[in-house]
């Protein structure tokens, strides 16, 4: 089964280098979008055996990941992985995540940060404490969603269900609308423990108020 990682990257010229270099030997093909990157993001990746799609504004995560999965549906992946390129997930997961669609146990596999809780300790605690919790309670009043980590972006699916799966979000939210649209499908489901580094160029609290607040429009959308 061919696997495509679909990594979007805005402003990583300090990371896309070592994710590439991670994250290319795991799969069948590596397809980066530089969402409008104003820096030389695009410019490393030209020099990578990758696909390199480009926005030519920055659109946000959930449209680059969007672009991204419809190349890899027209190009002849069977599995697709999301996977970002800010240095937080670990490129092992990758094998770890794809596996349950190999072997025929689901249709779609999220990554969890909360099933393994030595790291889940390590996040930032205002986002464990409040920003996850809030974002969780949400997925599961609204949308009917109950899984562990309701912002995961680590995921696999397969080519069949990444058919079905549509998301309007262009930005944080994609998150809950891409699990609300698995939910809505009653596609077969797994939740694998993933580590995760937090770095200070990760998402800050700042960020965890943006996803909330976009939380609350996908919910009056829906």
């Amino acid at each position: 089964m061919k696997i495509f990682c679909v990594i979007p990257a805005f402003n990583e010229e300090k990371n896309i280098t070592a994710i590439i270099n991670q994250t290319r030997p795991l799969v069948d093909r590596l397809v980066i979008v530089d969402d409008g990157s104003i820096d030389r993001t695009a410019d490393f990746i030209e020099e990578k055996t990758v696909v390199l799609l480009k926005h030519i504004i920055n659109r946000g995560q959930g449209a680059a990941l969007r672009t991204g999965t419809e190349y890899c549906l027209n190009n002849g992946a069977d599995i697709i992985v999301h996977f970002d390129a800010d240095g937080q997930f670990l490129s092992q997961d990758i094998e770890r995540i794809a596996a349950p669609i190999k072997n025929r146990e689901a249709q779609v596999v999220f990554g969890s940060r909360f099933l393994n809780s030595e790291h889940s300790a390590q996040m930032p605690f205002l986002k464990r404490y409040f920003i996850m919790p809030l974002a969780k309670a949400i997925n599961k009043i609204f949308f009917n969603v109950d899984l562990t980590d309701p912002q995961s972006g680590f995921r696999a699916m397969s080519a069949q269900a990444a058919r079905k799966i549509s998301w309007r979000q262009d930005r944080f939210a994609h998150c809950s609308e891409i699990m609300f649209e698995v939910k809505n499908h009653n596609f077969k489901v797994k939740e694998i423990p993933i580590k995760v580094i937090y770095h200070n160029f990760g998402q800050n609290f700042s960020d965890g108020l943006k996803i909330l607040k976009e939380l609350f429009i996908a919910m009056l959308i829906n």
